[in-house]
């Protein structure tokens, strides 16, 4: 899904951030629908049916996170925090919660644009697509095999599975604890060490230089990201 046409819910108590918004992401193609509340949001989310929901954090009836949870009873809509808080526990806390990603004030509108095309690349995204690319890097989901540059990449088992988590959800931060949960099980959510193990081995043997990486990119304190290209 392009811009043109893609409805925005921004859902903010500040006036200045709404009209601001407003006026650069129309300028881009996009449909805008603006809320003042969180229930306010949740009730616009069921009205105007957005494909991505920029959220702040700090509503003035009722906390973003809640906010965040009861969309996900409903709705896998894209969710993009727009929130002052910059303590890693608040991006984890959004993250977890089902918010797809994490933009902290003051930003540019450059990096939304950027998160706000990941989202709609998401929704573009067919469930049972069989082949996800990233540049020179493929991944055959139905065959378990990765590519780089058309050469196979050999993977363990276990590196295959943590590739293909990120791949699934290319462009949006997982969290430490998602990857854990989803590779290794409930009883691994605090063994961050694990991660570091594998993430390591992984950028060996898909990136041009491991300590550099393209693909594979570290949210400090918070998880890793699948980079898209634009």
């Amino acid at each position: 899904m392009s811009a043109g046409g893609a409805r925005i819910l921004v859902v903010d108590d500040e006036k200045q951030i709404r009209r601001m918004l407003k006026a650069a992401l129309e300028g881009y193609g996009y449909d805008i629908a603006e809320a003042a509340s969180g229930q306010e949001g949740l009730s616009q989310t069921s009205i105007f049916h957005p494909d991505v929901v920029i959220l702040d954090l700090g509503l003035p009836d009722m906390d973003g996170i809640w906010v965040i949870e009861r969309l996900r009873e409903w709705t896998q809509v894209p969710i993009v925090v727009l929130s002052v808080r910059e303590h890693e526990d608040d991006k984890i806390k959004a993250l977890d919660a089902g918010a797809d990603d994490y933009v902290t004030k003051p930003f540019s509108m450059g990096e939304l644009l950027a998160r706000l095309r990941a989202a709609l690349r998401r929704i573009n995204r067919s469930e049972d697509e069989p082949v996800l690319a990233f540049g020179d890097l493929s991944i055959d989901l139905a065959h378990r095999s990765v590519t780089l540059k058309g050469e196979e990449v050999k993977l363990t088992p276990t590196e295959y599975e943590v590739l293909k988590y990120l791949a699934q959800k290319a462009g949006r931060v997982v969290t430490h604890r998602q990857l854990l949960l989803a590779i290794w099980g409930s009883n691994y959510q605090e063994q961050s060490q694990y991660l570091r193990v594998y993430i390591g081995q992984l950028r060996r043997k898909i990136e041009a230089d491991p300590s550099q990486p393209v693909y594979i990119i570290t949210e400090p304190g918070v998880g890793y990201r699948l980079v898209t290209r634009d």
